[in-house]
């Protein structure tokens, strides 16, 4: 009879450890999502130390594509991508400027309330030390000092002119370049120049004006880092 009662009270335990163990993932889960949502309003959360070397998967509508950060090349823009990736920043996020030859741009956000809090989130200027070659990936930025923030471009042609004007790259695609060479191009130069989507515009009004104005565009439906 004691053997009975000590076989129920283990399977007893056994059921509970069970229960607890994914229970206390699903906490575990939900908070991460809590935290990385504050990260997107808050970029001061998002300040992680990236590592040495790491690969990060973007899945869009075209396909899927890898990026190799290495953080020598450009440690304080391998951080920020780093942590914009972990954040969950990239998701549904339109590729809105892509230029045949020249490179293809993404990077401002589809919801104008995050927009607005990492439009102010910039990091200082780093030396080139790669160059903007096809397949590598650098932060687009204004003609101010400093004014990286979290837009991007990965060259499609050999760009070293943008070199000079301290354009530092801090990664390449290493898988997949045939989707980003895939990426919608049709709409050509954003406004005022061109007939493209104008930048002002997404800050303002988000996913919803791109959609409605520009349907073809290619978007990132995720990224995550690869483990």
């Amino acid at each position: 009879m004691k053997l009975l009662l000590s076989s129920v009270a283990l399977l007893s335990l056994l059921s509970v450890a069970l229960f607890a163990a994914p229970m206390s993932a699903q906490k575990a889960g939900a908070k991460k999502k809590t935290q990385a949502h504050k990260a997107l309003l808050n970029p001061r959360i998002a300040s992680e130390k990236a590592p040495e070397s790491f690969k990060a998967k973007f899945e869009t509508t075209k396909g899927s594509f890898v990026i190799e950060v290495t953080r020598d090349w450009s440690p304080l823009g391998a951080d920020r991508f780093y942590n914009l990736v972990k954040v969950g920043f990239f998701t549904d996020v339109t590729f809105f400027r892509a230029i045949k030859g020249f490179m293809v741009q993404f990077g401002l956000h589809g919801d104008p309330k995050v927009s607005a809090a990492w439009r102010v989130a910039t990091i200082k200027d780093e030396p080139v030390l790669q160059s903007n070659k096809p397949g590598y990936v650098t932060f687009a930025k204004t003609g101010q000092p400093n004014s990286r923030s979290t837009q991007f471009f990965i060259n499609y042609g050999s760009n070293s002119g943008l070199d000079r004007q301290g354009f530092s790259p801090f990664g390449r695609v290493v898988e997949g370049m045939e989707v980003v060479n895939s990426l919608h191009q049709g709409y050509g130069e954003g406004a005022p120049r061109g007939r493209g989507p104008s930048q002002q515009k997404i800050g303002e009004m988000g996913t919803k004006y791109l959609r409605a104005d520009f349907p073809k565009l290619d978007y990132i439906k995720s990224a995550s880092i690869v483990k």
